[in-house]
């Protein structure tokens, strides 16, 4: 495995050296190549440039008596310049006068370019370079001078640089390749050890194991060093851990054996009220309902106002059991989530609520396709709790709205609950979610101030969070997240 990895990083090392050893001499070329394409051109223009105004100087009398075979003699001279594939002469008004053409059959323009106030200029055309001068005697245009010449000379240059790049390249490679075989020893090699290290402490997990330090120096033996303090560091970290996790684990069976005594005694409590808080209070509420039948003509009209009110105070006193029974397994029902249709289940609710009361006027605005996921029974006691609070808040409107729905706003999303009721005073808002809190007395809306304490409860476990919007006889609306 060692070797192998040996001889991967050793192969990287060589082909790293080679690649920039080649991208290194081929930017050099490049560079090289371009400039000397660039300047030759130029000179091949100055060049083309001097000897056309050699040739306007020699055809001016030419031109001035009207003597072509003069012209053409001065043109022959070209032959001595193989690169010149043509040459003209023109007259002032643009006509040929002269012409040169080195195969005989070289296009000839038949009417030079427009210099545009320029005496001379040069352009590249078919991979020749073309170049038009103005002879000028006297102060006057006399012609013009029109040279076209190959770049076969530019061609061969090029070549020759690319054939010595190469050789320079192939010596190059050759000499990095001799280098790299002596330079990775000194890389590969510790970085080889420092990698069989880390996979035996990868492989056993003993952080006690250390890379030996070789001959290296520099960034190697600071990386060899550096690696072996990580390792002391997460074996002392380790140990703490193991440590921690040792007295975490012996903590939780603690708190684990706490939490079981304290169910086991909160079930006791809840038996406990389920059955010795019920039996007096039946007794009470029975026997109360025995005077008041048996002796309802022998009490006055005062005494049995009183039972009335001790037989509504018992069966108070039972709402309030079963609503305390119901907040705290709440608390310890385990949940099961799942995706929930809310929006079926608020017209379950809503068809329920008026089915017990059909002879109010409510309008219901339930939104389509709003769901959650969590806990569907528990979810069931949030939107009875809910929507029962909107119908009973509304009960003294002749006309009255709730809605239920989910929103979107400023990044967040929330379900909401809301009615056009009685509302109440924001700034006791705090208490609405106490348990037995109420702000509003008995003789206006009857309950036990326990049902949003348990929607709190719920939505708090599903790791969401309630609150309210509210104005006295304005409605209210309760918002939820889940």
């Amino acid at each position: 495995m060692s070797t192998s990895r040996s001889k991967s990083i050793a192969k990287k090392l060589t082909r790293m050296n080679m690649v920039v050893c080649v991208v290194a001499l081929l930017l050099a070329c490049t560079g090289f190549v371009t400039y000397d394409f660039s300047s030759f051109r130029q000179v091949i223009v100055r060049n083309l440039s001097i000897q056309a105004q050699v040739a306007g100087s020699n055809s001016v009398s030419a031109l001035t008596f009207d003597d072509p075979s003069a012209a053409e003699r001065t043109l022959s001279s070209f032959r001595l310049a193989p690169s010149i594939v043509s040459a003209c002469i023109y007259t002032a008004d643009g006509k040929p006068f002269a012409i040169y053409r080195r195969d005989g059959n070289a296009p000839i323009p038949t009417e030079p370019r427009t210099l545009a106030g320029r005496e001379e200029t040069y352009w590249y055309e078919h991979g020749n370079v073309l170049l038009l001068h103005t002879i000028v005697f006297e102060g006057k245009r006399a012609g013009f001078v029109f040279i076209e010449s190959d770049l076969r000379a530019m061609t061969a240059r090029v070549k020759s640089y690319i054939a010595i790049a190469v050789g320079v390249l192939a010596f190059s490679l050759v000499v990095a390749l001799l280098l790299s075989h002596f330079v990775r020893r000194s890389i590969a090699e510790p970085v080889i050890r420092l990698a069989e290290v880390s996979r035996q402490v990868s492989r056993e997990k003993n952080f006690s194991l250390r890379a030996a330090p070789g001959k290296e120096e520099g960034e190697l033996a600071t990386l060899v060093e550096t690696f072996n303090e990580m390792l002391g560091r997460i074996e002392e970290r380790d140990r703490d851990l193991q440590s921690a996790r040792d007295n975490l684990e012996k903590r939780v069976n603690e708190r684990t054996a706490e939490l079981a005594a304290a169910n086991k005694e909160l079930e006791s409590f809840s038996y406990s009220v389920s059955h010795d808080l019920r039996a007096p209070l039946r007794s009470i509420d029975g026997f109360s309902l025995a005077l008041a039948e048996d002796y309802a003509d022998k009490l006055d009209e005062s005494a049995n106002n009183y039972l009335q009110r001790i037989r509504a105070a018992t069966q108070r006193m039972g709402v309030l059991i079963d609503d305390l029974l119901n907040l705290s397994r709440v608390t310890r029902s385990e949940m099961q989530r799942q995706r929930v249709d809310l929006s079926g289940m608020a017209r379950t609710v809503a068809s329920e609520l008026v089915k017990n009361d059909g002879k109010r006027q409510v309008e219901w605005v339930i939104q389509e396709g709003v769901e959650g996921f969590g806990d569907a029974r528990l979810l069931r006691i949030v939107m009875d709790n809910l929507l029962g609070n909107a119908w009973k808040y509304t009960s003294k409107h002749p006309a009255a709205r709730i809605e239920f729905g989910y929103e979107r706003s400023n990044g967040n999303s929330f379900y909401f609950v809301r009615d056009d009721g009685a509302g109440f005073d924001p700034a006791y808002s705090e208490r609405l979610f106490g348990a037995f809190q109420r702000l509003h007395g008995m003789t206006d809306f009857p309950g036990t101030g326990v049902g949003l304490a348990t929607v709190q409860r719920i939505i708090h476990r599903h790791g969401g969070r309630v609150w309210a919007k509210a104005a006295v006889e304005k409605g209210a609306t309760l918002f939820f997240t889940l």
